[in-house]
């Protein structure tokens, strides 16, 4: 496939390209900074402002699916950075003509207990809450989309380095935790079930989830 990736050199994102590129995708890699980007083949660096929502439009154009790996941890207003860039995201694709979007979403909108996010938990920690709320912004915008084939991917509670096993269990709106009640996924796997998404769908306009 021919794919536009936002944030191809982030913490996420990175881990999609490997993934997008060792299984022979075409990428378009969407990012800042280009030349942080280690040459391949199959790979094209294009420099974006997410903001310019027209610019977007125009070199989202001609790709079978875009994936969002875009973020706004490193910015003052994480909420606020995050909420305007997605949606400048999703006009963006919708302009673009492309029908499927696929977004990295966070754990903060699972669900603990029946009606409990895991955000509004006291537990929950501070300095991620503003990403936490921004994801679930970005989720509920998604909710009320009719026009774009859209799938958000959810990861578990703690999404850490490790390594790419692809054994893992997929859910729904409900944080996966394991036997010990712990809730993780490496990043790598993460990449793992969002190309999986990409090349096989099996969840067109709805979130899911993926956890050991």
């Amino acid at each position: 496939m021919n794919i536009a990736l936002i944030g191809a050199t982030g913490y996420v994102g990175s881990k999609l390209l490997a993934e997008a590129l060792a299984r022979g995708h075409r990428v378009t890699a969407l990012v800042q900074h280009p030349e942080k980007l280690q040459a391949h083949a199959n790979l094209t660096g294009v420099a974006v402002k997410v903001q310019d929502t027209a610019a977007l439009a125009a070199q989202l154009k001609g790709h079978d699916a875009v994936i969002s790996a875009f973020s706004g941890h490193a910015q003052s207003d994480v909420l606020g950075y995050f909420v305007d860039g997605f949606k400048s995201i999703v006009a963006a694709t919708k302009s673009a003509g492309v029908a499927r979007l696929l977004v990295v979403g966070g754990a903060g909108s699972l669900e603990v207990a029946p009606g409990v996010q895991l955000v509004d938990t006291p537990e929950f920690p501070e300095q991620w809450k503003a990403s936490a709320l921004g994801a679930r912004e970005a989720l509920n915008l998604l909710r009320a989309e009719t026009a774009l084939d859209w799938t958000l991917l959810s990861p578990s509670a703690m999404l850490q380095p490790g390594e790419r096993t692809g054994r893992f269990r997929l859910g729904g709106d409900q944080l996966i935790v394991d036997a010990d009640g712990n809730s993780v996924i490496s990043v790598e796997d993460y990449a793992v079930a969002m190309i999986d998404e990409l090349e096989t769908p099996k969840h067109s306009r709805a979130r899911f989830t993926v956890g050991y």
